[in-house]
């Protein structure tokens, strides 16, 4: 099995704290390498020089921006990781598997953030849609805040500023989540991520397969 033929495809994993996501990324960029790709396997905030910096202080900097310039800096990360990483990967013909892209930002700004104000949801999705590059397939895994509180006891890892937040902003994160799936269908699918690791890669494999066009390797 060879490298896809043309232009590469983009891959977006997306869910709340303690889904799962960096794991399945991991595990899905390593099969997919060993099916005789060359993947990518990037993240956002941050997966480029700058848009690094970037993640720094939106995770961890100690800051009051406003939500919209907080929006903006996202917005600016993702447009730096676009030019310098993900354009040129998928220009090579390459698999891009991203943590996080543009859901995430309307996910945690807007449901949860700005508790779906309509100009903020309206500011966002403005800003999407000035994006160059929407995901060919976004996987969101989905878990109840009750199991993603105790995964996240157990990594026993120092908290972000979005981990810190209230479960009330992180259920509402995860109800944004389903919206954004129920909205666009035809690039998302809902994952149920309360299975074990090898289940929930498993579920990832099969909404992905099908998107493999033909002519191109599929995973082994």
């Amino acid at each position: 099995m060879g490298e896809p033929r043309g232009r590469g495809l983009f891959i977006t994993l997306e869910g709340g704290e303690g889904a799962g996501k960096s794991t399945q990324a991991r595990l899905l960029v390593d099969r997919l390498a060993g099916g005789g790709h060359r993947p990518l396997h990037t993240r956002e905030p941050g997966g480029a020089s700058g848009a690094e910096r970037l993640r720094t202080f939106l995770l961890a900097g100690d800051h009051q921006l406003s939500l919209r310039a907080e929006i903006l800096l996202h917005v600016a990360a993702r447009f730096d990781h676009i030019e310098h990483t993900i354009e040129p990967a998928l220009a090579e013909g390459r698999l891009v598997v991203c943590d996080r892209y543009f859901d995430s930002t309307l996910a945690y700004q807007g449901y949860g953030l700005g508790r779906g104000d309509p100009e903020i949801m309206a500011f966002i999705r403005t800003l999407i849609r000035a994006t160059p590059l929407a995901p060919d397939l976004t996987l969101v895994l989905d878990l109840p805040r009750e199991q993603a509180r105790i995964r996240l006891r157990d990594r026993n890892a120092a908290p972000d500023r979005y981990e810190q937040l209230d479960d009330a902003f992180h259920v509402r994160v995860a109800d944004g989540f389903r919206e954004i799936a129920h909205e666009a269908p035809g690039r998302v699918r809902l994952i149920d991520a309360a299975g074990d690791v090898e289940r929930v890669h498993q579920a990832l494999l099969d909404a992905l397969t099908p998107r493999l066009c033909a002519g191109r390797a599929v995973p082994a």
